[in-house]
């Protein structure tokens, strides 16, 4: 088993996601996804680096929330992400303003 395909088997159950979750998040094809999982093929390395900050992610939010909850959390547009969807940030490369507000609810301050 690929590292890949045992970051993709962590983010369906510890987080939710669907094999379609990370193909909208990465913009790929579910199929493409599906292949990753298999281990008949690789993503690129910035496509790896997206899924590993997901993973990251995922794993902040399991501190709070069951897995549905988590894809939820990453589908919504929170008012503390200036109304953007966590997912969408993550694609776009700004994963640390998704960490901020796990921070916050790490305090207490968002819940």
């Amino acid at each position: 088993m690929s590292a890949i395909s045992k970051i993709l088997d962590h983010l369906k159950d510890d987080g939710g996601l669907q094999g379609k979750d990370v193909a909208n998040i990465v913009s790929v094809s579910p199929a493409t996804v599906s292949r990753w999982s298999n281990g008949k093929a690789t993503p690129d390395l910035k496509t790896q680096t997206i899924i590993a900050e997901l993973r990251y992610v995922v794993d902040r939010l399991a501190d709070f929330y069951s897995p549905d909850e988590t894809r939820l959390w990453l589908h919504t547009k929170h008012p503390m992400l200036k109304g953007e969807r966590a997912i969408d940030l993550i694609n776009q490369g700004r994963t640390e303003d998704v960490l901020a507000v796990i921070d916050a609810l790490d305090v207490g301050a968002y819940t």
